[in-house]
Order: C-alpha cells, then sequence, then structure tokens
C-alpha cells in the first residue's frame, strides 16, 4: 500500500475487539515513535502500555474514550527532556513532539490492521496521579 493510500485509508476506531495486541506488534509501533522526528532530535516522549485489566479499568474511569479497546497507549512527555524555545516565551515543544510520535504511531498500527483512535478527552492531572507521573511527565494523547 503506497503512503497516501495508507493515509486515506486510515480512520478513528470508535470500537474495538477485544482480541489483545500481539507483542511483536506492540514492538513495531513503539519503533515508529522512536523514529519519528521531534524539535532538535531530543525525544521527550514516554510511552507508556496500557494492557493489564487493572490499567484499563483505571484509564476507563478517566476517559469516556477508550472504546473497549484491549490495550492503549498512554502518550506523555517530560517537560525537561523538550525542546524550550529562546525566542518564544513559554514555549515547549513538548505536545508537538509527541503530536508527530503519537502520529507516526498510528500509521504504522494501521498498516499492521491495528485501528487506533486520538483520544484529547481527559484531564492530565487526574491520569498523571492515577499512573503515578513523575511531575516533569505530562500526559498529552490516549
Amino acid at each position: 500500500m503506497s503512503f497516501i493510500e495508507l493515509a486515506k485509508a486510515r480512520y478513528s476506531v470508535r470500537k474495538f475487539s477485544d482480541k489483545a495486541i500481539e507483542p511483536e506488534k506492540i514492538e513495531k509501533i513503539l519503533e515508529a515513535g522512536r523514529i519519528a522526528p521531534t524539535a532538535k532530535n531530543m525525544h521527550p516522549e514516554k510511552i507508556y502500555v496500557l494492557q493489564s485489566k487493572e490499567a484499563m479499568e483505571k484509564i476507563n474511569t478517566l476517559t469516556r474514550c477508550v472504546y473497549g479497546a484491549p490495550a492503549l497507549l498512554l502518550v506523555c512527555y517530560d517537560e525537561d527532556a523538550a525542546w524550550h524555545s529562546n525566542l518564544r516565551e513559554g514555549y515547549i515543544s513538548g505536545e508537538m513532539d509527541v503530536s508527530i510520535v503519537t502520529t507516526h504511531m498510528m500509521l504504522q498500527a494501521w498498516e499492521l490492521g491495528i485501528g487506533s483512535c486520538w483520544v484529547g478527552l481527559f484531564n492530565d492531572k487526574e491520569v498523571a496521579e492515577a499512573f503515578k507521573l513523575p511531575a516533569n511527565i505530562k500526559p498529552a494523547i490516549l
């Protein structure tokens, strides 16, 4: 499949099978994120693979947008490791970086026959607290 065919075919899935995702496919998806470009190649992303029953129950209490998925990637960025612009006051590249990384992972997932849905409907502070994330790790995308 060409890239343009892949881009046209991909859509946000809002009803998932309960079939587990094979570990080798998760690894390929994570690799697509690892090789994605980020500001100054600093790679501030921190990606948590949620797939245990406990983790999935917890995330389901924090957003209604899990749609029955058997696994979820909690995509965060390390505020300390992200690029801080000296030209744009207060600008930190973390949100932009994880957006690029997440897009790469979603396209890789689709190529592997795995649907996805970009979710931003959650309270980042509640997610950080529930998963005991350090203060510098900012949840951005589910």
